[in-house]
């Protein structure tokens, strides 16, 4: 019995250590198991992840635990930016030399026309005619167009002017006078005493609302203003991410759901509750396009405003229109009024393939100012609607 038990114990062992090693063996190759295909509808295959340690793993691995830095690391930090460096936007001064530099070398039929029209010898029914035409091709709008050509024959007639140099200078007085200076053009993007201002931009798909929030930003930054973007726009794939972009260029914070098709509403009440918690001076809305004739999509725009309104005024409404759609800007410009009240337009693509007139289509209908155009593609291709500026740039 005694030359037995050493025999017993070692095979009592030798079944101890394969107990133990089956489960570490079991674990390996279930870890080793990649899924090559959808394992259901709704389950696509992963990624690649053969080269990478523990292949085919969904959750993330525990980051591993790092040395401290020894000296030389602490010195090769030491030495890189603590922050990327800062793009600083142009001052608004320089955007409006820009626009009127871009219109008057631009080929618009509004002012050139109408220049070479009114300083002709003889100015006859036919050239009165050309006018109306001339000023309908630039989508000034029929009422605007009678409302122009009425004045201009009573004052022809009248004063009896033929000279380019009085010619130019009448049209200049009563574009000016059409376009409305009086109107309040400033953005209303002061911060009350507990709150941000809060800015929405709204439009139809591709008109560029996003980028027109980002150089937005630029601007109110220009302005030293303390801004917060919101990236309501959930439905495009990637609008949160060029929102980001566009921010980070200034120095402003995004505030965006990692979820796509998040709920709109959700963000930008988010957004606007983080503004109020980091006292922020503006907190800016970006939403989705939609077309004006989507009764539940515009029904949902006017959701997002409602949620906002829960901890904070809606100080600013911004349309933002494509000045080459015309008339069809027009019909956008009215349905969204109705939904959100709309307080500003910007217009974009103010460049020389736009026609101008739409600026006094818009505001004549509406009663709603053109606060921003849009010059062009560049970051700081955006700034505030001068009517003194718009005209001379016309007629330049």
């Amino acid at each position: 019995m005694n030359e037995l038990l050493p025999i017993i114990l070692s095979i009592v062992v030798g079944l101890a250590v394969i107990g133990g090693l089956i489960p570490v063996f079991l674990k390996a190759r279930r870890s080793n198991q990649n899924y090559t295909g959808p394992r259901d509808a709704n389950d696509p295959a992963p990624l690649d992840t053969s080269d990478a340690q523990g292949g085919g793993t969904l959750v993330e691995d525990r980051p591993e635990t790092q040395a401290p830095p020894s000296d030389e690391d602490v010195v090769e930090e030491a030495e890189l930016p603590a922050t990327p460096t800062l793009e600083t936007p142009l001052p608004v001064a320089g955007r409006l030399v820009r626009l009127r530099e871009r219109l008057s070398k631009s080929n618009n039929a509004l002012g050139k026309g109408l220049l070479a029209l009114l300083s002709r010898d003889t100015i006859d029914e036919d050239v009165w005619e050309e006018v109306e035409e001339t000023l309908l091709l630039a989508d000034i709008g029929t009422d605007s167009t009678m409302e122009l050509v009425d004045t201009l024959r009573e004052r022809v007639k009248v004063l009896g002017v033929r000279s380019p140099e009085h010619v130019q200078a009448m049209l200049r007085e009563e574009l000016i006078k059409l376009i409305d200076p009086a109107m309040d053009r400033t953005l209303n993007i002061t911060r009350h005493d507990d709150r941000p201002a809060v800015l929405m931009v709204v439009g139809v798909n591709g008109v560029g609302k996003t980028t027109t929030v980002g150089k937005l930003a630029r601007v109110l930054v220009a302005e030293e203003k303390d801004v917060l973007l919101g990236a309501a726009d959930t439905f495009r794939a990637a609008a949160a991410e060029q929102l980001a972009t566009w921010g980070a260029r200034v120095g402003v914070p995004t505030v965006k759901s990692d979820v796509d098709g998040a709920d709109p509403a959700s963000v930008a009440f988010e957004a606007v509750k983080a503004g109020i918690d980091q006292e922020v001076d503006v907190v800016m809305i970006d939403t989705a396009g939609r077309l004006q004739n989507k009764v539940g999509l515009m029904d949902e725009l006017g959701k997002v405003k409602r949620v906002i309104e829960k901890q904070a005024t809606v100080d600013e409404v911004l349309l933002v229109l494509d000045a080459t759609t015309g008339q069809n800007g027009l019909t956008q410009a009215k349905v969204f009024a109705e939904v959100v009240n709309i307080t500003g337009i910007v217009l974009t693509k103010l460049d020389g393939t736009a026609k101008g007139g739409i600026v006094v289509a818009i505001q004549k209908t509406l009663g709603v100012p053109v606060k921003l155009v849009g010059l062009g593609e560049g970051a700081d291709d955006l700034a505030p609607f001068d009517a003194e500026s718009f005209v001379d740039a016309l007629l330049a």
